[in-house]
């Protein structure tokens, strides 16, 4: 059983996070002035007329009550649940504030999110950016910063009038929404900009990140034909590698991003023994009636290897597992037959199946991936790995792009 101390506490949902801010609000507020607060809070969300003294007695023993139950349940107790049992018990709980709990987290949203994106706004950025660092300080863990904007976004706005500048900062987000983990968090901060908050990531990992959604944006304004170098710039900082306070990790983050500008490619520390540059050229999309192969361009092609990579040995060409999503390719022109996709990388894939003979030296594929469209690849056996003696299983299969 997990105990309070648990080194990997569960993620908070969005309402036990908004009444974890509040708990620290109110802890900063002289006695008088919470009390004046938490009579309000009451009204609103239970329909109940009660003093001052009433209300700070309830919210007390709500804390108290959390800190019993995550006790007796080993395991984190949301506050909301708390609130819930101490108001139940004084039969305050009412039909009503089921609806009035409803408005509140309309409420709540509105004021931390931006109406354009839906996103969290700078103001939730600011707090929750503390609170996950004493979070990652009182855990242990790393916590990765990640600031995007959209290069030369000014050029859109001019060109082609700000309604479609808000499409293309609307696309965005969505890139970004769809690339999270239930522990991970995405703010618009600023016009054009976008911070990631990465809890238990350290750089290598936000950086793998920020290349696939880079990628992730520019295929998916590529038919849109804007004929402007429009692309998602990033710049990343972890905590506490590159620094333990807000302003330093933002500042370095920000540095980072706009030398990515200034080079054309990310800007890492020193710890990097190797920076994989982006495509420029996104895959393009497909339709179901598409026949012909499409090659993936300006994807800098290795020369294809004839073995497999041995153990220690370091990759030319950085992988990101997919193993634990439903990524997958149909195999051969006519479909004959799907194989799971494993890992992926700037030079090839690496393919799972329990037909390992269907399969020609070269051959072409569609490759559905998480966050990206599905794409028409040509590739090139590396390697093949069978289940070993005695055991059975798929086979594994190593495979270079072929342009």
């Amino acid at each position: 059983m997990p105990n309070l101390g648990d080194s990997n506490p569960p993620p908070l949902s969005t309402e036990d996070a908004f009444l974890d801010l509040l708990t620290d609000t109110l802890d900063s507020l002289e006695r008088p002035a919470r009390g004046q607060f938490l009579q309000r809070f009451f009204r609103s969300i239970a329909h109940v007329e009660i003093s001052e003294v009433q209300s700070l007695d309830f919210w007390e023993q709500a804390q108290a009550r959390r800190r019993e139950l995550s006790e007796t349940m080993g395991k984190r107790v949301p506050l909301q649940t708390a609130l819930v049992d101490v108001l139940a018990s004084a039969n305050l709980l009412r039909l009503p504030v089921l609806m009035e709990y409803e408005e509140l987290r309309k409420l709540q949203f509105n004021a931390a999110s931006d109406p354009l994106t839906g996103l969290y706004n700078r103001r939730f950025f600011d707090d929750f950016f503390e609170k996950e660092l004493n979070r990652s300080s009182r855990y242990s863990h790393r916590l990765a910063l990640v600031i995007f904007d959209l290069h030369r976004f000014k050029e859109v706005n001019d060109r082609f009038g700000h309604p479609q500048g808000d499409v293309l900062l609307q696309m965005a987000a969505t890139t970004l929404r769809k690339s999270l983990r239930t522990s991970d968090y995405a703010f618009r901060i600023g016009g054009d900009e976008f911070a990631l908050l990465l809890p238990q990531s350290d750089t290598e990992q936000a950086a793998a990140l920020s290349r696939r959604l880079r990628a992730a944006y520019a295929a998916t304004i590529e038919p849109m034909r804007l004929n402007i170098g429009l692309a998602l710039d990033y710049g990343l900082a972890v905590y506490p590698d590159d620094g333990e306070r807000q302003d330093v990790l933002i500042r370095i983050a920000d540095e980072r991003l706009y030398e990515l500008k200034k080079n054309g490619s990310p800007a890492l520390d020193s710890r990097r023994e190797e920076t994989v540059k982006p495509p420029t050229v996104a895959p393009e999309p497909i339709s179901a009636a598409s026949t012909a192969p499409i090659s993936i361009p300006a994807m800098e092609m290795p020369p294809v290897v004839t073995t497999r990579p041995t153990s220690g040995e370091r990759r030319r060409w950085e992988r990101v597992s997919l193993a634990s999503t439903r990524a997958y390719a149909l195999i051969g022109e006519g479909v004959e037959s799907t194989a799971r996709v494993i890992d992926l990388g700037y030079g090839g894939v690496a393919l799972e199946t329990s037909r390992p003979e269907a399969m020609e030296e070269a051959f072409h594929a569609v490759l559905h991936v998480p966050i990206l469209p599905p794409v028409r690849v040509s590739l090139r056996r590396v390697y093949l790995t069978r289940p070993g003696p005695g055991t059975t299983g798929p086979a594994r299969i190593g495979c270079s792009f072929v342009t």
